[in-house]
């Protein structure tokens, strides 16, 4: 058996078990070395993946890795590192009990590894109850706080459903072709003329699935109350990493898994994409809170993910399949995954910030922010600029390669309706951005941040500007990447 293939991942389950043990040996006046012990273990996880990379499956293909899995294995590591060091004070100042809350978060990039890593469903489903049952803990962890109770009950209940549709999806798969692995499905989808009407479903069931955990409108009702009511890392965390995930598998499941069926399934992602892009940026026009706001954002850029993930093969009128520009939209995807995600934590991250001071994280909380903290003002200004898709950022050079790629394929209508969505999302993003700069100051008490806090802020900045002017570097890996999950014909 070849477990020295996973060896990370053994790696990343002990340390979460060893700071859950740690934690009950430290005094209270020393745990916060708890977060640095797990960043650098995560740190040091990475190091170790990298030096002893290998490539190989284990269980007949259930867990596949390719030069796929290991980048996003370094990737949600690398962002696992960032979330944990954010959290630091907050976790301190606010929720308490340091060593669960810094296990259950590495549990979920463990989860998010194993993700990104499934050739098989069952295995997928298994990798996404672990990530959501570890998510639903942190949304409900401020326990004291009722928005946080709240939040997490609604989130478990719906979350709840949303697995029942993709378990009942993959009953019904299973079912009809006997087989849960991605590429012997490929292989019996390829061998029928007529999708089954039961087979339909289970697809139909699964899309719906994702589309739930993606908060896809119209499934993405709670959203909203949720990333309003969880503590401000883990909504951060819920709108980056679990998203991220689920599109890293989506990527394989549908290039490797369902392929041969990529006209039954295509026009739903479309339509999906379409509603999520235009209903996420216009509900987020009317917000008042900055949590609230972010949480339509993020549902504005799952709705371009979609748009990348229907993209990915090309139908010609003709009925034939078009493959030349996939590795194209792939690219494209991952990259914008990456900017999104960076963009996200660095705006995040200063609402931590400002939170830890003010205790406010509405928009008119932010009022003066220039004045009052300038680097936290920048760093948020410039996300969300990011965010909108302006130069010089990466969150534009990353929508412009995938509006690009989505447009090579032939879907010039859905580039179309993204870029009127980010037209859109240019207003409500700049009337925030007025209020750090130009609406008068309410509160004129200094924000103090820490050196630390800083250059966590300044590395955030320095890939967003580097990402947006020099993005070779980066999509050479992500080419390296796609090149050993996209093997479409």
């Amino acid at each position: 058996m070849n477990f020295h293939l996973i060896y990370p991942e053994f790696l990343l389950t002990g340390l979460a078990f060893l700071v859950l043990t740690l934690d009950f040996f430290l005094p209270e006046d020393r745990k916060f070395l708890l977060s640095w012990v797990s960043s650098l273990g995560m740190a040091l996880v990475i190091v170790f993946a990298l030096l002893l990379y290998q490539q190989g499956d284990l269980y007949q293909g259930l867990l596949i890795i390719d030069g796929y899995a290991g980048f996003f294995r370094i990737f949600f590591l690398a962002i696992g590192i960032v979330i944990t060091l954010m959290s630091r004070d907050f976790v301190q100042s606010n929720i308490g009990n340091p060593g669960e809350y810094y296990a259950i978060l590495i549990f979920t990039v463990l989860a998010s590894i194993s993700l990104a890593s499934s050739g098989e469903l069952l295995t997928a489903y298994v990798s996404l109850e672990v990530l959501s049952f570890g998510l639903y803990v942190l949304v409900a962890y401020d326990r004291y706080n009722p928005g946080s109770n709240e939040a997490g009950v609604k989130f478990i209940l719906l979350g709840a459903f949303s697995s029942a549709l993709i378990l009942y999806g993959l009953s019904q798969t299973y079912g009809l072709i006997g087989t849960t692995r991605l590429d012997e499905i490929a292989v019996l989808l390829s061998s029928v003329e007529d999708v089954s009407i039961g087979m339909l479903l289970g697809l139909v069931l699964i899309l719906a699935g994702i589309a739930f955990k993606l908060a896809a409108v119209p499934f993405h009702m709670w959203a909203p109350d949720v990333y309003e009511g969880a503590p401000i890392p883990i909504t951060a965390w819920l709108s980056v990493c679990s998203k991220i995930a689920i599109v890293a598998f989506a990527i394989r499941f549908f290039t490797t898994g369902i392929f041969p069926v990529v006209n039954d399934w295509q026009p739903i992602l479309m339509v999906l994409a379409v509603l999520t892009m235009v209903g996420g940026n216009l509900l987020a026009l009317v917000q008042k809170n900055m949590k609230r706001l972010l949480a339509y954002s993020s549902i504005g850029h799952a709705g371009y993910l979609l748009m990348g993930l229907a993209a990915l093969v090309a139908v010609t009128d003709e009925g034939m399949f078009n493959t030349d520009f996939s590795h194209l939209v792939s690219n494209g995807l991952i990259f914008h995954m990456i900017a999104y995600g960076v963009t996200n934590f660095a705006i995040f991250y200063c609402l931590i910030l400002v939170y830890n001071s003010t205790g406010r994280d509405d928009i008119q909380g932010l009022a003066g922010l220039s004045s009052r903290q300038p680097m936290v003002a920048l760093v948020m200004v410039c996300s969300l600029f990011s965010l909108a898709g302006l130069p010089v950022f990466a969150g534009f050079t990353s929508k412009f390669y995938l509006f690009n790629a989505v447009a090579s394929q032939g879907y010039l209508l859905m580039v179309g309706v993204a870029i009127v969505a980010s037209l859109i999302s240019l207003y409500y993003y700049l009337t925030v951005a007025r209020y750090l700069y130009i609406e008068k100051v309410l509160d004129e008490s200094i924000i103090s941040v820490s050196v630390g806090s800083k250059c966590i802020l300044g590395v955030l900045l320095i890939f967003m500007v580097v990402g947006g002017i020099f993005p070779s570097p980066l999509m050479d890996l992500i080419q390296t990447a796609t090149d050993s999950v996209l093997k479409v014909e």
